[in-house]
C-alpha cells in the first residue's frame, strides 16, 4: 500500500513583528544598509557575453562605482572607478574600448595594468618620495558564475553562496546562453519591499490571475504543496498542456536536454543570492532580474531574458510570447510594491505581522537584520 510523502511544513508557528516603517524610508536605516549589506555582499553586474572583450564598463553597486576590465577571452579585473592621481574617473557611463593590456586614465593618461599596477605616470615626474606601488588601483572582487559577472565591494567577501547552491543550474546550458531581451524598471519602494513581495504568494490569486492559472498551486496563495494548511494541495504543477512560462505555454525553441524530469515537469526553478537577484530557470529560456537601491524609497530593476542562439535564430521566433507573460507579472509585482510603499508612510501605522505562510519573509527579515548587527 502506497502512502503520500510526508512534508515538514515550513509555515510559521507564530504570528512575528514585521520591519518598523522606519526600515522602509528612513535615511539613516538605508546608509547603513548600503554601508553593511550591499557594500559586502556579492553584487550581480550583468552577464559577460555582454561585455565586449578589450572593453572597461562602469558599474554601480549601491552608490560606488566600479570599471571592469575585460581583456581576451575570461581575463577579466574589476576596480574602483577612480584613478590613484586625484581621483578622476576612470571609465564614464559609456563603455571604453582599451588594448586588453593597459588601463588609462582618460583625464592625464597614467596607465595601470590589469592587476592594477601602476606602468606609467604619462607627462608628470614623480620626485623620489613618489611610491609608485603605493598608487595603484584598488581591486574589486569579481566572480563568473554560469555565465553571470558578480562583484563584491568588502576587501574579505562572504562566500558566494546562492540558496540552491552552487550546482543547482549545472543542467542548463548557462555559459551558452545570450541575450534576447531586456527590460529597465525603477519602482517607487524601498528595495527590502520588493524582496517580501518576491518571498510569499499570499497576494499571488489576487495580483496574478494569469500566473495563478499557468501554476494552479498559486491560486491557493502558496508557493509549493509543503505550505498547504489543512487539505494537502494535490493538484498539477503547471497548468495543464503547458511547459513553460510563455503566452500560449509552449516552449519557444528546443527544451534544453540535460534536465532531469523533475526540473522539465517543474516548469520553473527560482535560485535565490541575497540581496542583488534572483533567476527564474525554465526548460527553454532563463530569466534573471537583478535589482539596487537607488534611494531609500526607489529601487531599479533590470530583467533579461536568455536563450540559446540557435533559439533565438530560428524562423518564426516569437519573441513577445516569452516576454509578455513575464513582464506582466512583474508589472503586477512592481505596482504591489509600489502600494506597500506608500501604506507604509501612513503617520499611525506601527508595523505589521507576518502570516504562517510568510516564513521566507521572516527569513528574509532575520537575514537583513544579521547582517546589520541588530
Amino acid at each position: 500500500m502506497s502512502h503520500p510523502p510526508v512534508f515538514s511544513s515550513p509555515l510559521l508557528k507564530n504570528c512575528p513583528a514585521s520591519l518598523p516603517p522606519t526600515a522602509y524610508y528612513e535615511q539613516t536605516w538605508f546608509e547603513r544598509e548600503r554601508e553593511k549589506i550591499w557594500h559586502r555582499e556579492w553584487a550581480y553586474a550583468g552577464r559577460l557575453s555582454d561585455l565586449p572583450e578589450n572593453t572597461l564598463r562602469r558599474v554601480e553597486i549601491a552608490g560606488q562605482p566600479v570599471m571592469v576590465a575585460r581583456g581576451q577571452g575570461n581575463d577579466i579585473s574589476a576596480f574602483l572607478n577612480v584613478c590613484p592621481h586625484r581621483g578622476s574617473e576612470l571609465c564614464g557611463v559609456q563603455d571604453r574600448a582599451y588594448n586588453g593590456k593597459l588601463i588609462s586614465c582618460p583625464y592625464h593618461a597614467w596607465s595601470f595594468d590589469m592587476e592594477g599596477r601602476l606602468r606609467s605616470t604619462a607627462y608628470a615626474t614623480p620626485t623620489d618620495d613618489f611610491d609608485r606601488d603605493a598608487h595603484g588601483l584598488i581591486p574589486v572582487s569579481h566572480k563568473v558564475w554560469n555565465g553571470c559577472l558578480f562583484l563584491c565591494l568588502d576587501e574579505t567577501p562572504p562566500e558566494f553562496a546562492p540558496d540552491l547552491g552552487l550546482a543547482a543550474l549545472d543542467n542548463w546550458p548557462m555559459e551558452q546562453l545570450g541575450t534576447g531581451h531586456s527590460r529597465d524598471i525603477e519602482l517607487a519602494c524601498n528595495w527590502k519591499v520588493f524582496w517580501e513581495n518576491y518571498n510569499e504568494c499570499l497576494h499571488c490569486p489576487g495580483i496574478h490571475p494569469s500566473l495563478s492559472k499557468r501554476v494552479p498551486v498559486y491560486k491557493q496563495g502558496i508557493m509549493s504543496a509543503e505550505e498547504a494548511s489543512g487539505t494537502p494541495y494535490d493538484g498539477p504543477i503547471l497548468e495543464p498542456g503547458t511547459e513553460t512560462w510563455t503566452i500560449n505555454g509552449q516552449p519557444c525553441g528546443p527544451v534544453f536536454p540535460d534536465l532531469s524530469a523533475v526540473e522539465r515537469a517543474a516548469g520553473h526553478t527560482f535560485v535565490t543570492i541575497y540581496p542583488t537577484a534572483f533567476i527564474v530557470a525554465h526548460v527553454d529560456y532563463v530569466r534573471i532580474v537583478s535589482l539596487t537601491p537607488v534611494s531609500p524609497e526607489r529601487t531599479r530593476l533590470k530583467a533579461e531574458w536568455l536563450f540559446l542562439p540557435e533559439t533565438l535564430a530560428a524562423p518564426g521566433f516569437d519573441l513577445d510570447n516569452v516576454v509578455d507573460f513575464a513582464a506582466a507579472v512583474l508589472e503586477e509585482d512592481g505596482a504591489a510594491c509600489e502600494m506597500n510603499q506608500r501604506g507604509l508612510r501612513v503617520s499611525r501605522f506601527q508595523g505589521g505581522r507576518l502570516m504562517p505562510q510568510e516564513f521566507d519573509i521572516k527569513r528574509f527579515h532575520d537575514w537583513v537584520l544579521a547582517r546589520l548587527g541588530d
